[in-house]
């Protein structure tokens, strides 16, 4: 029987590949925003050609075969690739799925006899259910890549250093800080201090949300490794209702230079250095 059933797919392979395509196109939820119908027949063209020339005998009830190792890994690249499209899950699980919906229409119309028929169909659930759990796993390790990536991007956006006048640095900090994040401010902060020659760094907390004794610690420790490349540390947008947190909770910040504003630390900062800025008069033309 395994045999015939093998035989029967690589002899009905454009029937199976239509008959693929008809139940993926008749997906509501097809996202031809995402990949045009041609770009979706080839990749199904590409997968059912392997899978029907790897099939045979003694592999169809066993989806552990090396047999199968080219048809998992265009799985693995189809999944891989949508994950970071922007597929759901669901949309890259009807893609095999839909295949094996089809493979089962094509037994059932060639195989009479009920109880090979029921053979045939618990080897083919067997097989596509095991490539669709590989189909699941490579498509959440993809989308776990993209989502830790994005991670990385939206760090290094929300925590970017400026140079706001030359020897003094700004960090504005937007959002919670946590450990990871920290090390992320005492990193960028810190090596941009060693290539700008800065002396002088402005800490602007004024898009923090609330300051518990977490936060403080973490804003600590940053002003400390600011400390030790020989740099002054400055923190501002310190807000009357983030001065009363800090307060309750016995914080000592005495030691650090602590301002209201940005604009309040900057002129610190130029008092600091020494700097004088001045307005110049202008003259009305004659």
């Amino acid at each position: 029987m395994a045999i015939e059933i093998t035989k029967l797919f690589k002899k009905k392979q454009a029937v199976i590949l239509e008959r693929w395509m008809t139940n993926q196109l008749a997906d509501e939820r097809l996202r031809e925003d995402l990949m045009s119908n041609e770009d979706l027949r080839a990749e199904s063209e590409e997968l059912i050609t392997a899978l029907v020339a790897s099939l045979n005998e003694s592999n169809i009830e066993n989806p552990e075969s090396g047999d199968f190792d080219h048809v998992i890994e265009i799985l693995a690249g189809i999944s891989i690739s949508r994950a970071r499209q922007g597929y759901s899950p669901r949309e890259t699980g009807v893609f095999i799925l839909s295949l094996k919906e089809a493979l089962i229409e094509i037994a059932q119309e060639e195989v009479k006899d009920p109880k090979e028929l029921n053979i045939a169909n618990r080897k083919l659930n067997r097989l596509l259910d095991s490539f669709s759990i590989i189909t699941f796993e490579t498509f959440i390790k993809g989308r776990e890549e993209v989502i830790l990536r994005q991670t990385d991007e939206i760090a290094e956006i929300s925590t970017p250093v400026i140079r706001v006048w030359d020897g003094i640095l700004a960090l504005p900090i937007i959002g919670t800080l946590d450990s990871a994040r920290t090390q992320v401010v005492m990193e960028s902060l810190l090596t941009e201090i060693v290539e700008s020659g800065s002396s002088v760094a402005i800490l602007d907390i004024s898009g923090v949300p609330t300051v518990d004794s977490l936060v403080a610690q973490h804003l600590l420790k940053t002003v400390s490794a600011t400390r030790l490349m020989g740099a002054e540390c400055i923190i501002s947008g310190i807000r009357p209702e983030i001065a009363q947190t800090i307060v309750h909770l016995g914080i000592d910040l005495s030691d650090i230079v602590t301002k209201a504003s940005l604009a309040s630390a900057l002129q610190y900062a130029f008092r600091t250095l020494k700097i004088e800025v001045r307005k110049s008069a202008v003259k009305s033309a004659v």
